[in-house]
């Protein structure tokens, strides 16, 4: 089982989507800072605003791409709104 999810953070009104096995270790990587990642680098605190779960990693990264496109996007942004 994998997860498609998206983060927001507030402080600096960023959404960030991704892919992982594991969403809640990589929830915890995302707000502790550490690495060179792209949510490292700002302040505040990541939320979860959307996931979904799909059977395989081929999956998830298929529709990774498709929430990273500009419908895709839109679509994550009413989460942030009803949130």
């Amino acid at each position: 089982m994998w997860f498609v999810y998206a983060i927001f953070n507030r402080t600096v009104n960023k959404i960030y989507i991704g892919e992982t096995g594991d969403l809640n270790r990589r929830i915890d990587e995302h707000n502790s800072k550490r690495g060179d990642h792209f949510t490292a680098k700002f302040d505040g605190e990541w939320q979860l605003i959307y996931r979904e779960t799909v059977e395989d990693r081929k999956q998830a990264l298929a529709r990774e791409r498709q929430l990273k496109s500009f419908r895709g996007r839109e679509f994550i942004k009413k989460y942030i709104v009803e949130n």
